[in-house]
């Protein structure tokens, strides 16, 4: 096992802690779309096609528990309307930019070998 950081059939093993962190299907896409920076929900909303408000409500209060994305007071630039923006925190940051868009990377880099015909045998 690389670095001893994990044991075989070791429940708390790093990398299943590190798994679990993206373990819902749509909390990757958020903190992806969280990568572009500072975000109102209703943006967040409109760039990730296919999730409704709840589901984006629950990956958004998921993430926050965990302490990947932080909930900021913000003015609005143009209308100088008060709101919140959603933003990685420097955890989130860490995790987003770094094992997240790895994993992004190789999944793009396989992307014919995990829709070919083998992975749906």
């Amino acid at each position: 096992m690389i670095d001893g950081s994990c044991q075989t059939f070791v429940s708390d093993c790093q990398v299943r802690a590190a798994a679990e962190l993206i373990n819902h299907a749509w909390d990757p896409v958020v903190l992806s779309a969280l990568r572009l920076g500072p975000t109102r929900r209703k943006e967040l909303l409109m760039r990730i096609a296919g999730v409704s408000d709840k589901v984006l409500t629950q990956a958004l209060q998921r993430l926050q528990a965990r302490g990947l994305v932080v909930k900021v007071s913000s003015t609005d630039q143009a209308s100088g309307r008060a709101g919140v923006v959603y933003q990685l925190s420097m955890l989130g940051e860490s995790f987003a930019n770094g094992p997240l868009a790895q994993l992004a990377q190789w999944a793009a880099d396989n992307q014919d070998e995990l829709v070919g015909p083998s992975a749906t045998s």
